[in-house]
C-alpha cells in the first residue's frame, strides 16, 4: 500500500476524465494494481467470468452508447475492458473480432509481467501487442510511465475516430506501480470523416442521373454515422427512385424496412444476391461485409455494373468491385451532398419511371419471402415466424440484441426494425450476442428512460457463455433473454447441404446435435435468473410480456422448429 502517486492511479484518473463509467473485466495478478485504483475512484467495474465475456460486455455497451451519443455531444461512446495477461488476452480476441468488425470503439488493455523480468520467460508470458494487433486499429504496450499520457489518449481517439474499431494497450505491472507526477490529456474533439471530395460528389451524381435501374446497397457503416444518416439515405433513395436493399450480413438498421422503396435485406445465397444486384447502377453505402460465407462460383456484381462507392472507411471503397466513383467521408454527409447534387439532374417523371419498377422488383421479392420462417409439417414447436411475430407484439419498441443466428432472417424479414433499435453479431464467430446483450443493458441503465433490451441468442450461441447471465444477476440488469432452441447448430447442418450437396439423410452431423440435450433453464437460474422453459407457440407472447414487466434478468428457453 502506498499514497504516492502511480502509473495506475494515472489510468484511472485519464478513464474518468475522458468520461468512462465502467471497466469490464476479469482481473488476474498482474492487474492488481489497476483494481486497487479502480476501488478508490468513481470507476465501476463489471466482472465477467470470462475474458471474452468482458470483452463482449464493452462491445454491447460501446454500439448502444453510441446510439446514445447520437443524441447528447456529453457521452464518450467507449467500452473499457482489462484482462489478465497473455492467457486473458487470448481468452478475449473472439469477441474483440467481433468488436472489430462491429466498429465498437473498446479501448482493451492487459497487465504483464515487469519489463525487467521477462527474460526468465514467467508463466502466462506472451507478446501481447502482437496477439492483439490482426483485431484491432492500434496495439502496442506502455514501456514507461512518462509515456502513459500521451498512449492512453492516443488510444481514445483511434477508438472514436471513424471508422471507430478497437485499440489495445499492454500495461505492464512495473509501469503500473511507477510513482509518477504526470496528469492526463485532455482528449480534445473528434473528427467525424467529413463531407468528401467535391469532385467524387458530382461525378456520382452524374453516374447516378444516368442510370436506368439505380440500387442502393445500405450497410451498417450508415447506423453507425448516426439517426442522421439514416435519413440520408431515405432523401437519396427518394430523390433517385433508387430501390433499397441491405448489404449481406447486415447488423444493424441502415434503411426503416416499412420504407416503400425498401425491397430486402440481401440474403447470402449466391444466386439470390447476384439477382437482386443485377443492375446497371450500384450504390454502395457504407457497406462491409457484403459478400457470401464461402466462396462463389460467380461475381456478385456483373464487372459492367457502374458502381458508386461511399463510406467513412477506406478500405472498403472499391475493394471487392471497381468503383467509377469513390467518396470518402461520413455516410450521411455524403448522402446530403449527393442529394443536393442529383436532385437537379433528374426530372420528376425519371424518378416516377424508376418508382415503378422499383414497386414490380419488390412485389416479386415479398412473395417469394413471404413464407420465410413458416410452419412445417405437425411439429407442436413454434416456428421461427411464430416466435418472432410474438416476440414483436409483446417487445416492439424493445432494444434487440440479436445472435439467432438461423433465427435471424426471420427477424429481419418479418419484424419492422427502426433505427438504433438493433445489432447482431457481424463477425460470425457465435459467443458474442449473449455478453453484448448483458452490455447494452448496462448502457440502458445509465438513460433516465431506458428502453427494454431484449438478447435474441440461438441455444448454440447461449452455451458460449452461459455464464455471462451471472454479470446480469450480480449487477440487477433489466434484461431479458429470448433463447431461439433447436437443439442442434442448424447453422453448419445448412451449410453442410450448400457445400457438399445432397439431402440431410445423407450425413451424420457429426458433433452438430446437442444429445443429450442441456438444461438451459436450470443453467440459467443457476447464474440468478429466472428462467422458463417455453414448448409450444401460444406460451411465448405471454411469457415475453411477464419477463419485460418484472426488473432483473428473465431467462425464456424457447423450442422452435428446425
Amino acid at each position: 500500500m502506498t499514497d504516492e502517486y502511480t502509473g495506475a492511479d494515472l489510468f484511472t484518473d485519464a478513464l474518468e476524465s475522458y468520461g468512462v463509467d465502467y471497466v469490464f473485466g476479469n482481473p488476474g495478478t498482474t492487474e492488481l494494481p489497476i483494481m486497487d485504483a479502480i476501488g478508490d475512484s468513481d470507476l465501476e467495474y463489471r466482472l465477467g467470468l470470462h475474458e471474452d465475456i468482458a470483452v463482449g460486455m464493452a462491445g454491447g455497451y460501446a454500439q448502444r452508447r453510441r446510439y446514445h451519443a447520437h443524441h447528447d455531444d456529453s457521452i464518450t461512446p467507449v467500452g473499457v475492458a482489462n484482462l489478465h495477461i497473455a492467457p486473458g488476452l487470448a481468452h478475449g480476441l473472439g469477441n474483440l473480432y467481433a468488436a472489430k468488425i462491429t466498429g465498437a470503439p473498446l479501448v482493451v488493455t492487459a497487465g504483464n509481467h515487469s519489463t525487467d523480468f521477462r527474460h526468465e520467460e514467467p508463466i502466462l508470458s506472451g507478446r501481447l501487442a502482437d496477439m492483439a494487433r490482426q483485431f484491432c486499429k492500434w496495439s502496442d504496450e506502455v514501456l514507461d510511465v512518462a509515456a502513459l499520457p500521451t498512449m492512453l489518449r492516443r488510444a481514445f481517439r483511434v477508438a472514436m475516430t471513424p471508422p471507430t474499431g478497437p485499440v489495445f494497450l499492454g500495461l505492464p505491472l512495473d509501469v503500473m506501480l511507477a510513482e509518477t507526477d504526470a496528469e492526463p490529456e485532455r482528449l480534445g474533439p473528434i473528427p467525424n470523416a467529413g463531407g468528401g471530395d467535391p469532385g467524387q460528389l458530382e461525378r456520382a451524381a452524374e453516374l447516378l442521373a444516368e442510370a436506368d435501374d439505380p440500387v442502393i446497397v445500405v450497410g451498417d457503416h450508415v447506423a453507425r454515422s448516426g439517426a442522421d444518416a439514416v435519413a440520408a439515405a431515405v432523401d437519396l433513395a427518394e430523390a433517385t427512385g433508387a430501390r433499397v436493399h441491405g448489404e449481406i450480413l447486415a447488423c444493424e438498421v441502415d434503411f426503416p424496412t416499412d420504407h416503400e422503396q425498401w425491397v430486402s435485406y440481401l440474403p447470402t445465397n449466391e444466386d439470390l444476391a447476384a439477382m437482386l444486384m443485377d443492375t446497371d447502377t450500384i450504390v454502395f453505402a457504407g457497406c462491409s461485409t457484403n459478400t457470401t460465407l464461402t466462396r462463389h462460383e460467380e461475381a456478385l456484381v456483373d464487372p459492367d455494373t457502374t458502381c458508386i462507392h461511399l463510406s467513412d472507411d477506406a478500405w472498403q471503397v472499391g475493394k471487392n468491385q471497381p468503383a467509377d466513383a469513390a467518396v470518402i467521408g461520413d455516410p450521411g454527409l455524403v448522402m446530403q451532398g449527393l442529394i443536393e447534387r442529383v436532385r437537379d439532374k433528374l426530372s420528376d417523371d425519371v424518378v416516377a419511371d424508376r418508382l415503378e419498377t422499383v414497386a414490380e422488383v419488390k412485389e416479386m421479392v415479398e412473395s417469394q419471402m413471404a413464407g420465410y420462417g413458416e410452419a412445417e409439417g405437425d411439429d407442436p414447436r413454434a416456428s421461427k415466424a411464430q416466435l418472432v411475430d410474438a416476440m414483436e407484439r409483446a417487445a416492439g419498441d424493445a432494444a434487440i440484441v440479436d445472435e439467432g443466428v438461423t433465427s435471424k432472417y426471420a427477424m429481419l424479414t418479418r419484424w419492422d426494425l427502426g433505427p438504433e433499435q438493433y445489432i447482431s453479431n457481424k463477425g460470425g464467430g457465435l459467443g458474442y450476442g449473449l455478453p453484448a446483450a448483458v452490455g447494452a443493458a448496462v448502457a440502458e441503465k445509465q438513460r433516465d428512460e431506458p428502453r427494454d433490451v431484449v438478447g435474441f441468442i440461438g441455444d448454440g450461441s447461449y452455451q458460449y457463455y452461459p455464464h455471462s447471465i451471472y454479470s446480469a444477476a450480480r449487477y440487477d440488469l433489466d434484461l431479458t433473454v429470448v433463447i431461439s432452441d433447436n437443439r442442434n447448430y442448424r447453422i453448419l447442418k445448412d451449410n453442410t447441404l450448400a457445400i457438399m450437396g445432397g439431402e440431410e439423410d445423407d450425413y451424420d452431423f457429426v458433433g452438430m446435435d446437442f444429445e443429450p440435450n442441456v438444461d438451459l433453464v436450470k443453467n440459467a437460474e443457476s447464474h440468478g435468473a429466472r428462467a422458463e422453459l417455453v414448448e409450444t407457440p401460444d406460451g411465448i407472447e405471454g411469457a415475453l410480456e411477464a419477463a419485460l414487466d418484472r426488473e432483473g434478468p428473465d431467462v425464456l428457453d424457447v423450442l422452435v422448429q428446425d
